[in-house]
């Protein structure tokens, strides 16, 4: 197995003989036979241990046995007593998590404050088969048929080709010794219920039923980054980004075979989740035009024959414009405010607003729209609801919770970036002219 061992690293580049490492060590079976794989290999490590107090002088005797082992490796020995039942009580998580959350933040300051190059873990082919197969019982898309990686980021599993009973054996032929926790062969947790009742009738099926299963796993692996490729290339040919808002029109994903998952990959990392997606799509084809979905911070809107995703407008709180004061902000950009007298030549941009001083009350007011307001738009004589002028406008929903107004007392004196009010406008009469001018 040390031949196979040393292949694999090199091949897989997951090891440099001229680094130093940290290994993640229990003193169970699959922890012990790597740290004895590192160390006949060459691989210079550290061996990092977690006292999770959960089972009493069998966790202090696990201490001692890796104490000793790393002693016998010429290894660095890090110790950690963590208070595993105060995190579980404190964050209301099961123990299993609270270990992981403990561990993981423990070895990631050791790798910083110790130099370190990476976390090995004694992650096996069987732990792969029981994490694709929970995976499939959460729920999974393809993604979780992938497992875990030989390598991501920091954390390098280097016993992912080799099978328990391959491991068994090394360990077998060189007379190791090795820690058994009690809690492996409880059946409450689902991963041992799986690995102890599940899986052996599974393997058991056929002779070549494992293997069968790594290669069939390997095959949905290759066909996920196949898809993965065809996305990127759909997405970046199909989805307009704009401004902050990102759109999506129906003729480029309505008839599209798998668009369920199609749309899946678009939206999951803004927070939108499977049943989401599979409402979304039965909406397009119902031709549910202002229905809106909503993650914790987008909004995604059917918009007639086509999606519009944005960020969640955030809290807006009102600004007050003196008549002193030379410019605002807003989240939309800067304006200047210019005092011009006489007769100017007028900005009919709707970005920007020439009004009438003389009109105007101060202290004005931005803020956001609200249900009920209403205005005299621009060269009309009666007001309006501004819900019905965005609609009017066809402005999207996702776009109608930017929408902020300019108030002068009680009178909505410009719907900024859209209309000004017809009584605040510069006329020809006009003397004394605020511009307000987006920069």
């Amino acid at each position: 197995m040390i031949e196979a061992f040393i292949s694999h690293i090199k091949n897989k580049s997951l090891l440099d003989f001229n680094k130093n490492y940290l290994l993640a060590c229990s003193g169970g079976l699959d922890s012990v036979c790597l740290g004895h794989l590192l160390h006949n290999s060459k691989i210079h490590f550290e061996v990092a241990h977690v006292n999770f107090q959960l089972r009493g002088k069998e966790s202090d005797d696990d201490e001692k046995f890796v104490k000793q082992l790393a002693e016998s490796w010429g290894s660095y020995f890090h110790i950690l007593h963590a208070e595993t039942s105060n995190v579980v009580e404190e964050k209301h998580i099961s123990p299993q998590m609270a270990a992981r959350e403990i561990r993981y933040d423990w070895f990631d300051k050791l790798l910083e404050t110790r130099n370190l190059e990476g976390i090995i873990i004694a992650h096996h082919q069987d732990d792969q088969l029981e994490t694709i197969f929970l995976n499939l019982l959460r729920g999974t898309g393809i993604e979780g048929l992938y497992g875990m990686a030989d390598k991501r980021g920091f954390l390098i599993r280097p016993l992912l080709p080799f099978s328990r009973k391959e491991i068994m054996q090394y360990a077998k032929e060189n007379s190791l010794k090795w820690r058994e926790d009690s809690s492996n062969t409880k059946t409450d947790y689902k991963r041992n219920k799986l690995r102890l009742d599940v899986l052996p009738v599974i393997y058991g099926a056929s002779e070549d039923s494992r293997a069968n299963l790594i290669t069939s796993f390997n095959r949905l692996k290759d066909t996920g980054r196949a898809f993965s490729g065809l996305f990127e290339l759909w997405k970046s040919k199909s989805i307009l980004d704009r401004d902050g808002f990102q759109t999506l029109k129906f003729e480029d994903f309505i008839h599209l075979e798998g668009t369920i998952s199609i749309l899946y990959f678009w939206l999951r990392s803004y927070g939108f989740n499977s049943d989401q997606v599979q409402e979304l799509y039965q909406s397009c084809l119902s031709g549910e035009s202002g229905k809106f979905f909503e993650s914790a911070d987008y909004i995604l809107n059917i918009d007639r024959s086509q999606l519009i995703l944005a960020p969640k407008s955030k809290n807006f709180d009102p600004i007050e414009i003196s008549r002193n004061d030379l410019d605002f902000m807003i989240p939309e950009g800067k304006y200047e405010i210019l005092k011009l007298t006489g007769e100017v030549k007028l900005d009919k941009s709707s970005t920007n607003a020439m009004l009438d001083l003389d009109q105007l009350n101060f202290p004005l007011t931005i803020r956001t729209w609200r249900e009920g307001d209403r205005f005299i738009p621009l060269g009309m004589k009666n007001s309006k609801k501004i819900s019905d002028f965005l609609i009017d406008l066809k402005i999207p929903l996702v776009k109608k919770q930017e929408v902020r107004i300019l108030e002068s007392g009680e009178k909505i004196a410009w719907i900024i970036g859209y209309r000004i009010a017809d009584w605040a406008k510069h006329t020809a009469a006009t003397r004394n002219t605020l511009y307000l001018k987006k920069r």
